[in-house]
C-alpha cells in the first residue's frame, strides 16, 4: 500500500478536570469553633488561677467604676491584678484585695442579714447542712401542731383561724381574727376561750425545738375616738401579744424561749387591700431560726452597749476627780 493512501493516526488526549471545589467556608467556620474553644479554655484557667479577692475587685470595678476615681485606691500597688480596684471596699482598706492575703484569712465582708464575719467554704458547707436540719425540725414542728389541732374535737372547728408557713425569720404561726370570731373582747386584751386553748396547745408543742420564739400584736385600721395621743392601736396590739405570751407560759411553753414581744398596730396588714379586714386583727408568733435569733441577739447587745456608752458620758465624775461616777 502506498504511503498516501495511509490515513494519518490521530491520538486525542483529554485532560480531565479537577473535582468541583467545595468552597472553603467550613475551614472559617472550624477556625472559628477552635479559636473559641482556646478562648473558652483560657477564660477558665484564668478563673481557676485568679484569687476570690481579685475576681470581686474586677466585678466590683465595672458595678461602680467611678468609685476609684471620686475616692482614689493603691490599684496594682497592693495586688497581682493589673484593673485597678474601685467600686465597694472589699479588705476595709482602700484599693484592690491582696492575693497573698485571701488564702490566709476570713474575709471581712459582713453578711448584710445577719451582721457576721463571711465564712469560709468549708465552714460555709457546714452551715449550710445545719439550715437544713433546722429546716426540717421547723417543718416537723408544723406538722406536729397541725396534728394536735386536728386530733382535739374543741380546736378543730378554729384550724382555718391558724396560718403556718416558713419565712425567711422562720416558722410563722399567725392566729387571725374571723368575722363573727374574735379572738379577744372587743377593743381589749381578754382571750375568747378557744383562743387560750389554741395558744396553750401551741405553747405546749414549741418545747420540742430549741429555737426561741417571737410574739407581735397586730390590728386592723379602725381608729379609737380619742386618737393617737389617747389608748390607740399600739397599746391594743402590745397588750393582745403580752395576754397571748402569757397563755404560751400557761400551757408549758419555757420562760426562757420568749426573745421579743412587740405590738406593731396595723403597721403590717395581712389583706393589704382591705385594712378593715377581720384578718389583719391577729398574734403573730415565729419560731426564730439561728440566723434571726443572732440578729435579735446582736441587736440588744448593741442597744445595751449604747446605753452604757451613754450612761458613762453623762453621768457627773466625782470631786475628787478619781473618773468614778457617783
Amino acid at each position: 500500500m502506498s504511503d498516501d493512501t495511509q490515513q494519518p493516526i490521530v491520538v486525542k488526549r483529554i485532560k480531565k478536570g479537577g473535582a468541583a471545589s467545595h468552597g472553603g467556608a467550613w475551614k472559617i467556620a472550624y477556625a472559628d469553633f477552635v479559636t473559641a474553644m482556646m478562648a473558652f479554655f483560657l477564660l477558665m484557667w484564668l478563673l481557676g488561677s485568679t484569687a476570690q479577692g481579685d475576681l470581686e475587685g474586677i466585678a466590683d470595678h465595672f458595678q461602680n467604676p467611678l468609685k476609684l476615681s471620686l475616692q482614689g485606691g493603691s490599684g496594682v500597688g497592693d495586688s497581682s491584678s493589673i484593673i485597678q480596684g474601685g467600686g465597694e471596699d472589699l479588705s476595709r482598706s482602700v484599693g484592690q484585695v491582696k492575693r497573698g492575703d485571701v488564702a490566709d484569712r476570713r474575709t471581712l465582708s459582713i453578711d448584710a442579714a445577719v451582721g457576721r464575719e463571711r465564712l469560709p467554704p468549708e465552714d460555709q458547707d457546714a452551715e449550710a447542712r445545719e439550715l437544713r436540719q433546722e429546716r426540717s425540725r421547723l417543718l416537723d414542728l408544723k406538722g406536729k401542731i397541725e396534728a394536735i389541732i386536728e386530733a382535739d374535737p374543741a380546736l378543730r372547728p378554729f384550724k382555718e383561724q391558724i396560718l403556718m408557713d416558713i419565712t425567711l425569720e422562720g416558722l410563722r404561726i399567725q392566729l387571725v381574727d374571723e368575722q363573727n370570731r374574735p379572738m379577744f373582747q372587743t377593743g381589749g386584751a381578754t382571750l375568747r376561750p378557744y383562743t387560750r386553748d389554741l395558744l396553750r396547745a401551741i405553747g405546749r408543742a414549741l418545747n420540742d425545738v430549741p429555737n426561741r420564739v417571737s410574739l407581735s400584736g397586730h390590728t386592723d385600721s379602725a381608729p379609737y375616738a380619742g386618737g393617737e395621743l389617747g389608748f390607740s392601736n399600739w397599746e391594743l396590739s402590745s397588750m393582745r401579744a403580752n395576754a397571748s405570751r402569757r397563755e404560751l407560759l400557761g400551757g408549758g411553753l419555757e420562760p426562757g424561749k420568749v426573745a421579743r414581744v412587740v405590738g406593731l398596730s396595723d403597721t403590717v396588714h395581712l389583706n393589704r387591700d382591705n385594712p378593715l379586714d377581720p384578718a389583719n386583727r391577729r398574734i403573730s408568733i415565729i419560731v426564730m431560726n439561728k440566723r434571726t435569733d443572732e440578729a435579735i441577739r446582736a441587736e440588744g447587745a448593741a442597744v445595751e452597749f449604747g446605753a452604757e456608752e451613754a450612761a458613762a458620758g453623762t453621768l457627773p465624775l466625782s470631786p475628787g476627780g478619781n473618773g468614778m461616777a457617783r
